[in-house]
């Protein structure tokens, strides 16, 4: 049985494809349109997971959409109403896209398949359809659930309890109450972009000055005791020793970190496309386990197969590119050698780009479209931030790290797992160093090296850590490995691939681009590599003009 997940129409759309309870593809509409957070109705996105299931959309079983559109336009019409006549002026401006699209989301599905689907169209409340992308693809065979985000339909936050194949909701927050949304009232207040500044409330555009500083302190503290606060009443309403955890509020990791050491639960697993697009991927998992009561069998490991569901290119696809565009580049035939090669460019301080097997589902680079860098180098977290990003140099990077080395560098503990990067853990007391004070203040603190992998050491000695192990990332596992050999560490930087604004690179194509807009050294497209400084298209870098194709995020 062939399910279609779909969400569409607010920000981050996708669509999802179930196969007999196995996930086959799931993907978001921007990696393909190459427009950040892309709400439109998710064409390029439903057609790449078809084809991945090798079937039409007539083929297709059921579709599952991931919300009730006329339920939440009755909280719209509602709060205008209660709001009048202060939010008239909001009134009109939303109500021409609900009549022309979201009130007839069946229409839409139709022309979006092409009219070519024939069955029935199932409506879930988007809330149930972030539970079951926590609870069905987790590890666990019962587990609490809790969901939080800016706002559904009604709800903004829900705690329920997962066990087998069905999901009891036990509890709404419900709006005007939201976690998700006075967080991003603070984004917005601190002069960034809703639903895509919260995950850093600083700007590359303006002056940061104490106040911006104190306020997302300020804020990022009242979050986290609020999502410790409704763990532990999650804990306290289910008894049960397992959490499962999506909604946009669980993308922010420190408040993942802080409910998994301080909660009650434990363990925590974590949907790794936690935001709206993740919903699309549970609500065909809700239709195939909970409406068609198919059985659900959990194996110690989660489901999401690594998160690496989007496309994957051929080498003579990317062959055939390559030599259109007359790029200098060598073919390793050894993967050995290959990964060696890589490990000396990024050991050598090189700062290399890697586009390899699947993409990843979700707002995270975990290794199939990622940047590479030393997180040994003081010199590696500004020189990747201002040359190859075009942001602030002081942003710290994320650690890639040996899953059976990660209790040497990271306090965390044996058995404890982080390979979708949505746990911040502290730097080990032996891994940091002293820092010699001269009165620094503001920014000026953040550019302190306060550990022997400096690049991806925050202000306060933690990171947001991925465990890298073979069975989910076997080419990422080989580059590591090979990479502690000759430098005894086992630690990298990876960042996703793209610049500021620009959606994580899909196609060989994205990322021969960005490569040559940007003062990156190497490039990997999966068995080739290109060193720019071999490339005949080489040149100077007119850095604005790439900016411009792409919105400020």
């Amino acid at each position: 049985m062939n399910i279609l997940g779909i969400s569409a129409f607010y920000h981050d759309s996708a669509a999802c494809l179930v196969r007999d309870g196995e996930i086959v593809a799931a993907a978001q509409e921007e990696r393909f349109t190459r427009k950040k957070h892309d709400y439109r109705f998710p064409t390029r996105a439903i057609e790449y997971c078809l084809a991945e299931g090798g079937i039409s959309a007539a083929q297709l079983d059921l579709v599952a959409f991931y919300d009730k559109p006329l339920l939440k336009f009755d909280r719209l019409i509602e709060t205008y109403v209660a709001y009048a006549p202060q939010g008239f002026r909001l009134f009109l401006m939303g109500l021409p896209l609900w009549l022309k699209q979201k009130l007839y989301t069946p229409r839409e599905l139709d022309e979006g398949l092409s009219n070519q689907y024939t069955g029935r169209y199932v409506f879930l409340e988007h809330h149930e359809s972030h539970a079951a992308s926590a609870f069905f693809p987790s590890p666990f065979d019962e587990a609490a659930i809790l969901t939080l985000d800016g706002v559904g339909e009604w709800a903004t936050g829900s705690i329920a309890v997962g066990r087998g194949n069905q999901i009891q909701m036990l509890k709404e927050l419900r709006f005007p109450h939201s976690l998700g949304l006075l967080y991003s009232a603070f984004t917005y207040f601190t002069g960034f972009k809703v639903n895509s500044g919260e995950y850093k409330l600083m700007g590359p555009e303006s002056p940061i000055t104490q106040r911006e500083m104190d306020l997302a302190a300020s804020i990022q503290g009242v979050t986290e005791e609020i999502m410790l606060g409704i763990a532990r009443t999650a804990h306290e309403l289910t008894g049960m020793d397992n959490l499962c955890l999506a909604g946009g509020v669980a993308l922010n990791c420190v408040g993942n970190g802080k409910i998994l050491r301080e909660g009650p639960f434990d363990r925590v697993w974590i949907q790794p496309a936690a935001g709206d697009a993740g919903g699309a991927l549970g609500a065909a998992l809700f239709v195939w386990h909970q409406l068609l009561e198919n059985k659900r069998e959990p194996r110690g490991r989660d489901a999401q197969k690594g998160s690496l569901l989007g496309p994957a290119y051929s080498a003579a696809e990317i062959q055939r590119f390559l030599d259109a565009k007359g790029a200098v580049y060598r073919k390793y035939e050894n993967e050995d050698a290959l990964c060696d090669a890589i490990a000396e460019l990024v050991a050598q301080e090189n700062v290399v780009g890697h586009c390899a097997g699947r993409m990843e589902f979700g707002p995270r680079a975990l290794g199939a479209r990622s940047i590479l860098g030393d997180a040994r180098s003081r010199k590696m977290q500004a020189t990747m931030n201002v040359k190859i990003k075009f942001r602030e140099s002081f942003r710290p990077f994320a650690p890639a790290v040996l899953r059976e080395d990660v209790a040497e560098y990271f306090e965390m503990r044996p058995d404890e797992d982080s390979p979708y990067m949505l746990l911040v853990a502290p730097v080990r007391d032996d891994k940091r160093l002293a820092i010699e004070s001269r009165g620094e203040k503001g920014l000026d603190k953040l550019r302190q090296v306060r550990s022997v992998v400096p690049a991806i050491t925050h202000v306060d000695y933690s990171a947001r850590v991925q465990t890298i192990d073979a069975e989910r990332n076997p080419r990422f596992t080989k580059i590591l490995q090979a990479f502690k050999r000759k430098t005894g560490s086992p630690v990298l930087i990876n960042t996703s691939f793209n610049v500021r604004g620009e959606p994580i690179v899909n196609t060989p194509e994205d990322s021969y681009r960005c490569f040559m807009h940007t003062n990156m050294d190497a490039l990997v497209l999966e068995n080739f590599v290109l060193l720019k400084k071999d490339q005949p298209e080489a040149k100077e870098i007119d850095i604005d003009a790439y900016l411009a194709e792409f919105g400020l995020d």
